[in-house]
């Protein structure tokens, strides 16, 4: 890894590239982020940096964390993540990392948690088919259906897609693409989606398989 940012999903527009086709964006409000803490070989086993972003106020920080800003001597930040790059030397701690970090054309990684749906049925978890509606089917139009046969193998194999817990998952977009940088405002335009929903925390870095 190369390089890395955190930043905050901020919706989906659409712009037009120099040919005068549409290019479906997400933009993205990437930075400013502050250097925390530097991880090292020799103190930690590793060569990383942990990157804040987002302002809080210290009422919202509990008193092992406001040391841990207070040593390094950085502002509060709501959103820590680190980022295991492979040369750590050209920053330090208490630097500043900008949208510009980035540039148009650059291809990138994007990962974020995505919109929790809650306790689904297998129809809409695992796209499952309905029975017939008519003909006295019965009151089980979206049930699962069979479980497995009844005495042998007497259980329900491990994978079977059951109902339960919906999205609110960690996911990874890769080999997506920049197309605007304003350094100004912060903001970079990604082609095409990225997980979570507006005003969701997102992790940026270079495309592992680009």
């Amino acid at each position: 890894m190369k390089k890395g940012l955190i930043a905050k999903k901020i919706g989906m527009t659409q712009i037009f590239d120099e040919a005068g086709n549409v290019v479906p964006v997400t933009v993205v409000e990437a930075g400013p982020c502050v250097v925390v803490q530097k991880k090292t070989s020799e103190n930690d086993g590793y060569e990383a940096v942990q990157l804040g972003f987002g302002d809080i106020s210290p009422k919202g920080v509990n008193k092992p964390m406001q040391g841990h800003f207070k040593k390094n001597d950085v502002a509060f930040k709501r959103t820590l993540k680190e980022f295991r790059l492979d040369d750590t030397s050209a920053v330090n701690v208490g630097d500043i990392l900008k949208a510009d970090t980035f540039a148009v054309g650059d291809v990138i990684d994007v990962q974020g948690t995505s919109k929790g749906k809650g306790f689904q049925g297998t129809i809409k978890r695992h796209n499952q088919h309905r029975v017939k509606m008519t003909h006295g089917t019965g009151p089980v139009h979206r049930h699962a259906g069979s479980m497995g046969a009844i005495s042998d193998p007497s259980r329900i194999f491990k994978g079977k897609g059951m109902p339960g817990h919906m999205g609110c998952d960690t996911v990874t977009v890769q080999n997506l693409v920049v197309v605007k940088v304003d350094a100004e405002n912060n903001l970079i335009a990604i082609k095409g989606a990225v997980p979570g929903p507006k005003g969701g925390v997102l992790c940026i870095t270079d495309a592992v398989k680009a």
